[in-house]
């Protein structure tokens, strides 16, 4: 890949999480949902599927780190 592949998709997701503020909530409101929807799904009796969806939330919040993270350095 070139940068000028790359560059246009960095730019899309900055103005999508145009502040830290909304960014974070961003992130934490789909770990959270996540979460939800795994202990939902463990008591529902569906156990695999729970432990798959809660294994999402700390996907999340590191994928989440990652991008608030780069956009500081930058």
């Amino acid at each position: 890949m070139t940068t000028q592949s790359i560059t246009p998709t960095r730019k899309r997701i900055r103005r999508l999480l145009a502040g830290d503020g909304a960014a974070k909530a961003l992130i934490f409101a789909a770990a959270f949902l996540s979460f939800l929807l795994s202990v939902t799904l463990w008591f529902a009796g569906d156990r695999e599927r729970g432990l798959f969806v809660g294994i999402w939330v700390p996907s999340i919040c590191s994928a989440g780190a990652l991008l608030l993270v780069g956009r500081r350095h930058e």
